[in-house]
């Protein structure tokens, strides 16, 4: 007999049994929705963290005072008694780390109003003050107007660079360059719009006013803020070897002893990436022995059914026995039908639980995903379950006596 006959007679007869068959996939459903579902989820706060993380340009990692974005506990007691960060030590990097491409200061402040004319944005613009290099390492391109020039850095001139938002919310009919807006009460003048960037969760990340480091300095004040040290290195290649000089410098820079932790922080769009997976590979697998425990009880439970259905059919069996059917034909049928019983659960999961990870995730506004290394991976499971619960009740029911089957009531 061939491979599609038997596969056909294993389709007839689970659909003879409908209810039976929905029921006996149903704990396959569970098991592999709880997983889906999850992997869903993680798969789409990734990617939306991994596409926003252009806050860094590429090939770029920054040296910071503190942990700021994954530090806590013990540690950040240690860190409030750490040398702030100047510009002067951005400088001196500047001077021995001749290797790198660009390296940069910024400082920020937040939840600022810009103001023009009788016109003013919301209170969430985040004022940073940076030197020229800075906008290489972040990123930033001037579309319309001019980029910063040192001239602005050294004389802590009073110009800024703005973003489309701060455009339409000011100046809706009016060309922004060469206005002067209000921030703290310190008229600035635009020279320039940034490019647009890309969002983080759905949320913008436009909503920024780039002033001259030393500008921003004469405004919010020069001692007891530390400024960040952005480094960006020529090339992928040589980027790992860029960090670890960057470091031994800093430790000369800040008279950091031998065998002494560093005073500083090198985050990087890799480390943020690091970071997050400590916290999702846990629950990746918490998640997986869940929907193994579940599917384990969902294989016994296709166990179960399958044995009452040999016994159910057991007269068949001796029929088909006696007209000429081989043993392995027996065995295979019912082992197919197991395996297209957790097939089909399979296939229901991952549908549900794709669609309601996107839509959990929508909510959060992380882009939409399928993690398609855990659907395959979910459907080998499913092949696996079938397989090793299936195959006591296919052999049995391929090694039953026809004689004694026949006379089965």
């Amino acid at each position: 007999m061939k491979v599609n006959q038997i596969l056909a007679i294993s389709l007839q007869s689970l659909k003879s049994n409908r209810l039976r068959t929905g029921l006996t996939i149903l704990g396959v459903v569970v098991g592999i929705f709880s997983i889906i579902v999850i992997m869903t989820i993680l798969t789409m706060l990734q990617n939306s963290i991994n596409d926003g993380l252009s806050s860094l340009g590429k090939n770029t990692f920054q040296i910071q005072k503190n942990d700021n974005v994954f530090g806590g506990g013990p540690r950040r007691r240690d860190d409030r008694n750490r040398k702030d960060l100047t510009i002067e030590d951005a400088q001196r990097l500047k001077e021995l780390l001749t290797q790198a491409k660009y390296i940069g200061v910024e400082q920020w402040e937040f939840g600022k109003i810009a103001k023009f004319g009788n016109k003013e944005t919301n209170p969430n613009l985040s004022i940073a003050g940076v030197s020229t290099d800075a906008m290489r390492t972040n990123d930033w391109n001037v579309e319309e107007g001019r980029d910063f020039r040192e001239d602005d850095i050294n004389y802590s001139s009073d110009v800024c660079l703005i973003f489309q938002p701060i455009v339409d919310k000011l100046f809706p009919n009016a060309d922004p360059i060469g206005q002067s807006i209000r921030v703290d009460g310190k008229p600035l003048r635009v020279v320039g719009i940034v490019e647009k960037q890309s969002a983080l969760f759905g949320q913008s990340r436009d909503n920024y006013i780039l002033i001259p480091i030393t500008t921003w300095q004469s405004m919010y004040g020069r001692y007891g803020r530390s400024v960040n040290i952005t480094v960006m290195s020529q090339s992928a290649d040589d980027y790992e070897e860029i960090i670890e000089s960057a470091t031994g410098h800093m430790r000369s820079i800040r008279k950091v002893a031998a065998g002494e932790p560093n005073d500083f922080f090198i985050f990087s769009n890799e480390s943020m990436i690091t970071e997050i997976n400590k916290i999702t590979d846990p629950i990746k697998i918490i998640a997986l022995a869940i929907s193994l425990i579940a599917l384990i009880a969902a294989g016994i439970g296709i166990m179960n059914i399958m044995l009452v259905s040999v016994t159910e059919r057991t007269r068949e069996i001796g029929i088909r026995k006696a007209l000429g059917a081989k043993k392995t034909w027996i065995l295979s049928q019912f082992l197919f039908e197991a395996i297209i019983l957790c097939m089909l659960g399979g296939l229901i999961g991952i549908l549900i639980g794709v669609g309601i990870g996107n839509i959990a995730g929508g909510l959060i506004n992380a882009q939409a995903a399928v993690p398609w290394n855990w659907v395959f991976l979910g459907l080998i499971i499913c092949v696996l379950v079938g397989v090793v619960f299936g195959t006591y009740p296919a052999y049995k029911a391929s090694n039953l006596d026809p004689i004694e089957a026949l006379r089965y009531e």
